[in-house]
C-alpha cells in the first residue's frame, strides 16, 4: 500500500492505532534514518495490522473510525507515526510522544543529506529546504522557488531530481500483512504482537552485535 494512501487511511478513519501499543518512542536519528532509506529506495520493513469490526475495536485518540471494519497498526507505528508528522506537519490524532522527534526536518540539495533545523546553518541558506514543505507543496512549487537563485540554474537538472526523490517518497509501495478472522480475539492478537516485537528486538540486537564484532 501507498504511503500516501496509509495516511490518507489513517485520516479517513479507517487506520488507527490500537490501546494496546505503547506511544511514540522513536527519536531524531531514526527518523532521519528511515527518510534516508526511503529517499535511497532502501527497504525499510512490512507493516502488520489487525482487521477487526469497528464496532468492537478499542483505539487510541478520539477520532471517529470507519464504520463496518477498521485496520489497526500492530507493528510500524514508529515509521508511520513519523511519516505522518513530516508529510502532513502534525502528529495523527492518535499520537503519543515527543512531535519535536519529527519536526523541522531539512534536505540540503548538495550533501542529499537530511538534518533537524539549525538557525546558524539552514537560515537564509535556499540550499536546505523543509522536507514537509516539498511533500506538502510540490516539486513544481519547490523549483518555481529555486529558479529565482541565480547561482543554481547550472545544478537545475540535478536538483530537481533529488526534489522529485523526496515527493515520490509518498508514493512508495509499504508491503502490509493483515491479521484476520472472527478467531482473532485482543488476547490473540496481542500475543501476536508480542511475538513480532521480540522477533524484531532479537534481529536487531543480532544487527548491532555483528556491526560492533
Amino acid at each position: 500500500m501507498k504511503v500516501e494512501t496509509i495516511l490518507d487511511q489513517i485520516d479517513l478513519g479507517s487506520m488507527a492505532l490500537p490501546e494496546f501499543q505503547r506511544g511514540y518512542v522513536w527519536n531524531r536519528e531514526q527518523v532521519r534514518g528511515l527518510m534516508y532509506s526511503l529517499y535511497r529506495k532502501h527497504p525499510v520493513g512490512s507493516l502488520l495490522v489487525w482487521v477487526t469490526k469497528t464496532e468492537s475495536a478499542n483505539a487510541r485518540g478520539d477520532q471517529s473510525l470507519t464504520p463496518g471494519t477498521v485496520k489497526l497498526l500492530l507493528d510500524g507505528q514508529q515509521r508511520i507515526t513519523s511519516l505522518y508528522g513530516i508529510m502532513r506537519g502534525k502528529p495523527p490524532r492518535f499520537f503519543d510522544g515527543n512531535a519535536l522527534a519529527f519536526t523541522g526536518l531539512f534536505f540540503n540539495l548538495d550533501e542529499e543529506a537530511f538534518e533537524f533545523y539549525a538557525p546558524t546553518k539552514m537560515k537564509d541558506n535556499p540550499r536546505w529546504l523543509s522536507v514537509t514543505s516539498i511533500i506538502r507543496d510540490g516539486a513544481g512549487k519547490t523549483m518555481q522557488q529555486l529558479l529565482q537563485v541565480p547561482e543554481f540554474q547550472s545544478q537545475i537538472p540535478t536538483y530537481l531530481n533529488r526534489i522529485n526523490a523526496i515527493e515520490n517518497i509518498k508514493a512508495i509501495d509499504l508491503h502490509m500483512e493483515e491479521v484476520t478472522g472472527e478467531d482473532k480475539s485482543v488476547d490473540v492478537v496481542v500475543d501476536i504482537f508480542n511475538r513480532v516485537n521480540s522477533g524484531l528486538h532479537f534481529l536487531r540486537t543480532v544487527a548491532v552485535s555483528s556491526s560492533q564484532s
